[in-house]
């Protein structure tokens, strides 16, 4: 009894208990329920929990949001107040005073008013500034001006008047640049002291290059040429002539340096007002110009040298020889010297040794284009009337010559200043050629090319006539790779031609410019040569359509050199200087891709190279020309195999006796074995591949339509004969294979169905491709394998 707990007093329970244990123990037999009766409880107990637990989450859930939307709610509140508060304080300043109706509206209008005034005031200080400059400018100017009226006026006073007048437009160029820049809107100012700043430099630059040229005739630039021979041009320096620059001492040294400087800092600061002028341009092809102070050394060189020139009219190398040596011999001057202070002006991007080197050859392209070519092109003129050959062609190429030397002699003088003529300076080229004449006359290039495509024809066609040049071989070592090419003599000839043709215009100074040339010279060689292979093989296919061995031999020539030709341009085009020519294409020599595209030619075209479209007519020539000679043996083949093709008999025969192969077949291999030995002997190995294989082909088909295609019924010594018989087939072929039956896929499955037993034959027809697969049959179709499978006759 003491283990029992005892039931708490009855005061103590709710009235819902009570009421619920009323009525589950009215009886005393509801006390034997008693057990389930608190399982029952317990049970609704424990969902009682359960429902507690997940209203509690519930609750703390909804406590936390709506704790946060308080929080939203207080914060707009509070927002609301300070808007209120403010609203509230504006009222009361606007209340408290008298006459600040309005006020509020009137407080934009103020501010633009203060903007404007800001605005005025900063203009006002700016125009001043400018205006104080100009004025500064303007006074140096005038003075310099004044001072180089009077005679007695000191000549460093006016350098040193003119350095101010340079330093005050440098600081009003300055000025400028940030007034464009940050006041955009001011333009009709800037375009205004624009105006009066070229007034001053319209005066202050000649006046400066005025007495530059003073200053150089004071020292005895430039030096004496008189003294000069015809023996003397080649000397390599003028021990006779010493250079001005370098002998120039004390105060003439001082002041030549002090104005050279001078030109060098008002040509940066004449780019630096180009560079703002042309802002959202292409100004870069502007800004380089020549400089201006070597240039006042080339002019008078220039006109002293055209005295000797106008003497030379008939011996222009006198002329080239004359411009190099005072070229070379004036070079070193340029760096030791002047390029320090052009260093010391900051102009950027110039060498004096490039500039004196690029001027004198300018100088000499001029007088060429204005003097020398006219001469030239007026003989050329007169001779296409009166139809009488003169020397205007030779003298033409001559002086090509003489070009092409005179810049490859030049060309070194460049490189040791450590410059790059293969570098573009401002998208184009730097003129550092003779040949740039042709950069403004393209029809003289043209006509250069027309001689040039002339001459080069006059000496080609009598080596191609030459029938020597088409039996002599070349060898491989012509190409960089080892193949044996067996071409003539004659192709090498004429890519010799080539060859110099492409040296001549590598100078040129233009991509358009080599492209142009190059077409209208090398494409017209090409297709002659080209034209020349085909008549050659045509007239051996018109004498004995290819049946004699001497016609396969001149066909294989022509095609050996096909082969040369095509592997030459392919090579060429591999090159930096032909792949720069091939993107130049256009529809029209010389045009360039840029200006075709408006055409609908694939832009990927233009990248296969400049002799792209060459390359493709030889490999056809090639294509054309194997696969005649292969048609050629294979009907010889074929009529010399016809008797032992139609011969059905033998297939249910035994071999003759002492023979096991068909006599009737013997010949044809002959002819088969003599045509190749005379093919391998004097075709290139590339292209004899390709004939064997597709011989092999067509012996292949040939055998397989005419004997097991054609309801031959072959017994066991038949099968053993025509096994034999493809053997010596394969023997013929073996010479340049290992497995020769490779290439004879449906005789030797056939000859390998031939040769099942009987049963394995018949599970192979039954079960088709699949078990064919298995017994190596994968070139014969299931309708080809019953036909032979039905042919064959079992004995056994």
């Amino acid at each position: 009894m003491d283990s029992l707990q005892s039931l708490p007093p009855l005061s103590t329970l709710s009235t819902s208990v009570s009421s619920a244990l009323n009525a589950k123990l009215g009886t005393n037999h509801d006390l034997t329920q008693a057990p389930s009766i608190v399982a029952e409880f317990l049970t609704q107990c424990d969902d009682l929990e359960r429902n507690l637990v997940h209203l509690n989450r519930t609750l703390e859930s909804n406590l936390a949001s709506y704790a946060s939307f308080s929080n939203r709610i207080g914060h707009l509140f509070g927002i609301v107040n300070s808007k209120l508060t403010d609203l509230g304080s504006s009222v009361c300043l606007r209340s408290s005073v008298s006459d600040g109706e309005g006020l509020g509206e009137e407080l934009p209008s103020l501010a633009k008013e203060v903007a404007r005034v800001e605005a005025v005031r900063a203009y006002a200080e700016v125009a001043s500034k400018l205006d104080n400059l100009i004025g500064d400018i303007e006074d140096a100017v005038s003075s310099t001006m004044n001072k180089n009226l009077r005679k007695d006026s000191s000549a460093q006073n006016s350098e040193e008047t003119r350095m101010v007048a340079i330093k005050t437009l440098k600081v009003t160029e300055d000025l400028l640049t940030s007034v464009t820049k940050a006041r955009p809107q001011w333009a009709r100012l800037v375009s205004a002291v624009d105006h009066r700043v070229d007034r001053a430099l319209a005066i202050l630059r000649p006046q400066a290059i005025a007495d530059h040229r003073a200053l150089l005739k004071s020292f005895g630039w430039p030096p004496s040429l008189s003294n000069l021979t015809s023996s003397s041009l080649d000397a390599r320096k003028s021990s006779e002539v010493p250079n001005p620059l370098f002998t120039m001492h004390g105060d003439l040294k001082r002041r030549y340096c002090e104005n050279f400087f001078a030109l060098c800092r008002l040509q940066e600061l004449q780019r630096q007002r180009q560079s703002r002028q042309l802002e959202g341009h292409n100004r870069e092809v502007a800004l380089h110009q020549p400089l201006w102070a070597i240039e006042e050394l080339v002019i008078p060189v220039s006109v002293a040298c055209q005295r000797h020139f106008s003497k030379w009219i008939d011996k222009p190398e006198f002329i080239f020889a004359l411009v190099y040596k005072i070229t070379r011999d004036y070079v070193d001057s340029m760096d030791e010297l002047l390029q320090p202070l052009v260093d010391e002006a900051m102009l950027t991007g110039y060498s004096c040794k490039e500039e004196w080197i690029s001027a004198m050859v300018t100088s000499l392209s001029t007088y060429l284009a204005k003097e020398i070519f006219p001469i030239y092109i007026g003989q050329l003129e007169e001779e296409s009337v009166t139809g009488i050959r003169s020397q205007a062609r030779t003298s033409w190429l001559h002086l090509i010559d003489l070009m092409v030397s005179f810049d490859n002699r030049i060309k070194p003088l460049v490189e040791q200043s450590g410059i790059l003529l293969s570098l573009l300076e401002d998208g184009t080229p730097r003129k550092i050629s003779s040949l740039s004449v042709f950069c403004d006359r393209p029809d003289w290039l043209d006509m250069w090319a027309e001689i040039e495509l002339d001459d080069a024809m006059e000496k080609l066609k009598p080596e191609i006539d030459e029938e020597r040049n088409w039996t002599k071989k070349v060898q491989g070592a012509d190409l960089s790779n080892s193949d044996d090419y067996k071409s003539p003599a004659v192709s090498s000839i004429t890519f010799t031609c080539l060859s110099s043709l492409i040296e001549r215009c590598r100078l040129l100074p233009t991509v358009s410019l080599r492209s142009r040339f190059l077409r209208l010279t090398s494409t017209p060689v090409i297709n002659f040569f080209l034209d020349c292979l085909l008549l050659r093989c045509q007239e051996a296919e018109g004498l004995t359509a290819l049946t004699d061995d001497d016609a396969l031999i001149k066909v294989s020539n022509s095609v050996n050199a096909a082969h040369y030709s095509e592997s030459i341009l392919k090579e060429w085009c591999e090159d930096v200087f032909f792949l720069e020519m091939g993107l130049d294409q256009g529809e029209h020599p010389g045009e360039s891709v840029a200006e075709n595209s408006g055409s609908e030619v694939p832009i990927e075209e233009y990248g296969n190279g400049i002799f792209h479209e060459e390359i493709v007519k030889f490999e056809d020539f090639r294509t054309q020309w194997v696969e005649k000679i292969t048609m050629v043996i294979l009907r010889g083949f074929d009529a010399r195999c016809r008797d032992y093709i139609k011969n059905r008999r033998q297939w249910q025969e035994k071999s003759e006796e002492g023979w096991t192969v068909s006599q009737t077949l013997i010949g044809a291999l002959d002819y088969l074995q003599a045509k190749m030995a005379v093919i391998e002997e004097n075709l290139n190995r590339v292209d004899f591949a390709g004939i064997w294989r597709s011989l092999a082909a067509g012996v292949d088909k040939l055998i397989f339509n005419g004997i097991l295609m054609s309801n031959v019924k072959f017994h066991e010594e038949g099968v053993e004969r025509f096994g034999y018989d493809v053997e010596m087939v394969w023997g013929v072929f073996r010479a340049w294979c290992l497995r020769p039956e490779g290439f004879f896929p449906k005789v030797s499955e056939s000859l390998k169905l031939l040769k099942m037993e009987k049963d394995q034959l018949e599970d192979s027809l039954k079960e088709g491709q699949k078990r064919m697969k298995e017994n190596g049959i994968r070139h014969l179709s299931v309708a080809e394998v019953e036909k032979i499978g039905k042919n064959r006759v079992y004995t056994k």
